[in-house]
C-alpha cells in the first residue's frame, strides 16, 4: 500500500499546479517506498537533488502565478517556500556529511508539509487566479 497517494481532495483546481503537486506527492511516495525496501540511504542523495530541483521549479511557477494575479499574500507565501527549501537543503547536507540517515520522520515531514501547504496556504491564492482568468 502506498504511503502518499494523490486524491482530488488535494486539488486546487488549477491544472498546472495540480499536476506539479501530483509529481511532488509521487516523489515523496517514491522516497518512502525506497526507504521501506531498505534502499533509502542508497538513493537519498539523488532523491534530495530531484526533490529540491522540482520543488524550486514548482515554487517559482507558483510564485509567478501569484504575482500575475496580484495575490496580496505573496510575500508570506514566498517566505514559506523559502523555509521549506532551506529545510530540504539542510537535511540533504546533513545526510551528505554522514550526520543523518533516512527515517520515516523525513517522509512524514514532507508529506505533512505538502498536505498542509496545498490544503491551507495554496488554496488562498486560487480565487485571485480564477478572477484573473475570468477577465
Amino acid at each position: 500500500m502506498a504511503f502518499f497517494v494523490w486524491t482530488e481532495k488535494y486539488s486546487v483546481g488549477i491544472q498546472l499546479v495540480d499536476d506539479q503537486h501530483k509529481r511532488l506527492v509521487e516523489m515523496v511516495d517514491d522516497l518512502y517506498e525506497a526507504m521501506k525496501a531498505g534502499r533509502g540511504n542508497e538513493i537519498l542523495g539523488t532523491v534530495f537533488n530531484n526533490l529540491l530541483a522540482y520543488t524550486r521549479l514548482h515554487f517559482a511557477q507558483e510564485e509567478n502565478l501569484m504575482r500575475q494575479c496580484g495575490f496580496p499574500g505573496f510575500a508570506e507565501h514566498k517566505q514559506l517556500h523559502e523555509q521549506l527549501t532551506k529545510q530540504v537543503i539542510d537535511l540533504g547536507e546533513q545526510f551528505k556529511a554522514g550526520k543523518s540517515s533516512l527515517t520515516v520522520h523525513l517522509a512524514s515531514f514532507l508529506k505533512d508539509w505538502l498536505v498542509d501547504h496545498i490544503q491551507g496556504t495554496d488554496r488562498k491564492y486560487v480565487p485571485f487566479v480564477n478572477a484573473m482568468n475570468s477577465r
